[in-house]
């Protein structure tokens, strides 16, 4: 019997090559010319040795720089503090991408590793000046904003630090959490990684990594996805207990630390993190799920019958219509199609995204030990982003392209914004990602003429939605519960696969039938490792999206300029100031509503094409 390693059997990986064409694989000189060189050596060196010249410089004096009005220097220590928060971010942000670029080669696993390390232990002599600006009165911040115009620049970065004062813990305890965290968080998510990476999935005769036994569930052949699905369920099954540790392990610390800061409810650190009030996120995750019925389970009735069920199983959820091309999209057919969409709304857009590829800013082919997934990675002001892919030519992966060229750009424009103000809430963080899918999907839709290729440009455009918006929102209560259930004690394998199917089958309705194996599939959800309770971010972007593409269509002009401002401002301005311009209030219950009516219409046409 003939096995492969790899992700397809030699002949299909030959014919699929061709057809992918010329993928391109990121170059990281812009960061560092080499994994060994001295540039990357002489950075380390020169991050701890200004780490400690900075702490030794300023711990013990913000107080006293606060009081000396006009002459204080509050500024001044502020811009030194960014630049070594730049220069670590440099660091640890290429340790990261050689790292994603294959997390099952020893020498890549140990430089990420030293590099966490040692960047860490450099960190941590930064850790008191957030700490020690937190405890000076409001009345002396204030009067240091307006008296030194170089400290007034960061004013939104200072104004966001006084938010975390009522949370904030003595030094030593904050230093200990700092210190520790390579050893406690941080170990477990570098474990889950290389679990994950690691994880072999035999189906018909082939090993397969993690992304490509997924993209099974995407195929054309019933066979070919039941196999796929019952492949996933048995690796995933064999590896219960150790991400049943993980997942316990980190919902304790999550759990130690917000008692020890004083949060009071599970997710409100993360409400914290993304500038958002939890009234906001309760009101959408109330809407998405009351939209339940009218969205996820009348389209999943409607494709059932489609595809001659009465009920599907749970691997027919992706499956494409009888009438979706299934030819594979060439890179240069998917690099065109998106750069066109990004064109017919903004030049300027289109100017920055092409330079991704211009200039191999761009990793896309799948790889053995590559992270599986896609993202875009900001990096640090003074370079650029760098996006990852795992391009298989599906009509998902030229969307998922201009998903993270949306990222891409949007890091781009907020880079004006400098190291610390760049960075943008999660809440907003998807704002131009799942923009740039809709120009794109709205550039194709428009072209298509033929009815039976709409009706799959529709659907799968619905799916996609669905997987934001409601699949997001379940992923989300499925962290509530366990994360509140974890307060009481250990979840077992079986508890934690029982809330699993709960909120799946809330979610996604009795169109769907859920077999076994299915209750072990929240185990590859990085969201749930890496970033606790993110998830919600997706569907707040979607629905905001919805209701600023109507703005958009409606708009006579100006709409591109404010748009542009929006990305451009980062992390400097609260949900509420940038989306004033466009006439949208994210605390309006009528602003879900909505965005989720755009998925319902969405529907409705498909009904009418039946």
């Amino acid at each position: 019997m003939h096995r492969t390693t790899g992700n397809r059997a030699p002949g299909l990986a030959a014919a699929e090559g061709a057809a992918l064409g010329n993928l391109p694989e990121w170059n990281l000189a812009d960061l560092y010319p080499t994994m060994d060189g001295p540039e990357l050596k002489r950075d380390m060196e020169k991050a701890e040795k200004d780490a400690i010249a900075f702490e030794s410089r300023w711990k013990g004096t913000l107080l006293v720089e606060a009081g000396r009005g006009k002459d204080g220097r509050l500024g001044e220590a502020l811009q030194s503090y960014e630049m070594l928060e730049e220069l670590i971010g440099r660091i640890v942000s290429y340790a990261g991408l050689v790292y994603a670029g294959n997390t099952a080669d020893p020498q890549r696993a140990k430089l990420y590793g030293d590099i966490q390390e040692k960047m860490t232990d450099a960190s941590a002599h930064l850790l008191f000046f957030a700490l020690e600006l937190n405890q000076i009165d409001d009345t002396l911040i204030s009067a240091a904003l307006d008296n030194d115009p170089l400290f007034d620049h960061y004013r939104p970065w200072v104004m966001d630090l006084r938010k975390e004062k009522p949370f904030q813990l003595e030094d030593r305890v904050e230093q200990l959490f700092h210190e520790k965290s390579i050893t406690g968080r941080g170990a477990w998510n570098r474990l889950f990684d290389e679990q994950m990476t690691a994880l072999r999935f035999d189906i018909q005769d082939e090993e397969l990594t993690l992304e490509p036994a997924l993209n099974r569930l995407q195929s054309a052949d019933p066979e070919m996805r039941r196999l796929a699905a019952e492949a996933l369920a048995k690796t995933f099954g064999k590896n219960l207990r150790t991400f049943t540790l993980i997942t316990n392990t980190l919902a304790k610390d999550k759990e130690i630390s917000d008692r020890w800061r004083g949060f009071d409810d599970i997710a409100d650190s993360r409400h914290l993190a993304n500038r958002v009030e939890r009234e906001v996120v309760d009101a959408l995750s109330s809407a998405v799920r009351e939209a339940y019925p009218r969205l996820s389970h009348r389209y999943y009735a409607m494709k059932a019958k489609w595809l001659g069920m009465e009920t599907m199983n749970h691997w027919d959820r992706n499956a494409p219509l009888p009438e979706t091309p299934q030819a594979i999209i060439g890179w240069e057919e998917a690099k065109n199609t998106v750069l066109d969409a990004y064109n017919d709304f903004s030049p300027d857009m289109a100017k920055i995204a092409r330079t991704f590829f211009d200039r191999s800013w761009i990793d896309a082919p799948v790889r053995p030990g590559k992270a599986p997934g896609a993202f875009a990675h900001p990096t640090v002001p003074s370079a650029h982003p760098y996006v990852l892919l795992n391009y298989m030519g599906k009509p998902r992966d030229v969307m998922t392209l201009a998903h993270e060229l949306g990222h891409g750009v949007h890091q781009v424009l907020a880079g004006s914004q400098g190291a610390l103000m760049a960075s943008t809430p999660l809440t907003l963080a998807e704002t131009a990602s799942v923009f740039g899918e809709m120009l794109t999907f709205r550039s194709l839709l428009d072209r298509t003429t033929d009815k039976r290729e709409r009706k799959a440009m529709l659907a799968q455009k619905v799916e996609d939605m669905i997987n934001t918006v409601v699949r997001q929102i379940a992923f989300y209560e499925f962290e509530r519960r366990v994360h509140t259930e974890r307060r009481a004690g250990e979840l077992t394998s079986d508890r934690l696969g029982a809330l699993w199917l709960e909120v799946q089958g809330e979610s996604l309705g009795p169109a769907i039938t859920m077999r076994a194996g299915y209750e072990t599939f929240w185990t590859y959800i990085p969201h749930f490792i890496h970033s606790p309770f993110y998830v919600y971010a997706y569907a707040f972007g979607d629905c905001l999206v919805n209701s600023l593409y109507a703005v958009y269509q409606n708009a006579e002009r100006g709409f591109q300029d404010k748009y542009f401002d929006l990305l451009r401002a980062g992390g400097t301005k609260h949900h509420s100031e940038l989306l004033k311009p466009f006439g949208l209030d994210a605390s309006d219950p009528a602003f879900w509503q909505k965005g989720l009516s755009v998925i319902s219409a969405l529907i409705d046409e498909l009904e009418t094409l039946d």
